[in-house]
């Protein structure tokens, strides 16, 4: 999942100084597993800048709303209807919502209330830990499922680095070299022969990207363009 961690408090009223009506948007999927802009966040958040905008002397509007995912126009249209209400829009969505609200509504400003972090997993009670670069290139089925591209320090892709001792990583003592790892789990896959063939060598993506299925896509329509 994408993980992403809500911005200073300070900052996000900065942002919202100039306006009076404001609508908090939250994305029920990804931001709400990771406790970063679900349904209850939107209602804390909510409160909070009601607060402090009262302290500060100012009338405001906050109206709160959570769609289930801000990166689909689907959802982004159940919105549609009640943002002529607002000045502004504070996402608390990944980047990909936030664009996705700005290009789809078009009409408003969409502003960030997260800061997106990797795309990763939980690794314990309010611990997310990053496992995947989107890098469009997967090797996994070389690394037994381990992906030296997100979780080596120096994305070493062709085994670990001279400064790699006991097992950890020599950029941070407090991580395990990745490479150790994808070393112990193909072994007992008995698949230590994908580590001959690893090459440092790889094709670097161009941005932005875009991803296209011929068998979904609409033969007719305008496509937006990036």
């Amino acid at each position: 999942m994408i993980v992403a961690e809500i911005k200073p408090f300070e900052e996000i009223k900065d942002m919202l100084k100039n306006y009076k009506k404001i609508l908090v948007v939250g994305c029920g999927t990804c931001m709400a597993v990771c406790l970063s802009g679900g349904k209850k966040q939107v209602e804390l958040l909510a409160s909070a800048l009601r607060i402090a905008k009262k302290m500060d002397g100012d009338e405001v509007i906050v109206g709160e709303r959570t769609i289930a995912r801000q990166c689909e126009p689907k959802f982004v249209d159940q919105i549609k209807d009640e943002v002529s209400q607002y000045e502004v829009i504070l996402s608390m969505g990944c980047g990909a919502g936030v664009q996705e609200i700005a290009e789809r509504l078009g009409i408003i400003p969409v502003l960030p209330a997260l800061n997106t972090m990797f795309i990763g997993v939980s690794d314990g009670e309010g611990t997310w830990v990053e496992v995947c670069a989107a890098c469009g290139d997967c090797i996994l089925y070389k690394t037994g499922g381990i992906c030296p591209v997100a979780r080596c320090a120096k994305s070493l892709i062709n085994g670990p680095c001279g400064g790699s001792q006991g097992g950890l990583c020599e950029v941070s003592k407090d991580n395990p070299c990745v490479w150790q790892k994808i070393y112990t789990r193909l072994l007992k896959l008995n698949q230590l022969y994908f580590l001959k063939g690893m090459s440092q060598q790889r094709t670097c993506p161009v941005h932005p990207r875009r991803f296209v299925r011929e068998d979904l896509r609409l033969k007719k329509g305008p496509t937006r363009g990036v």
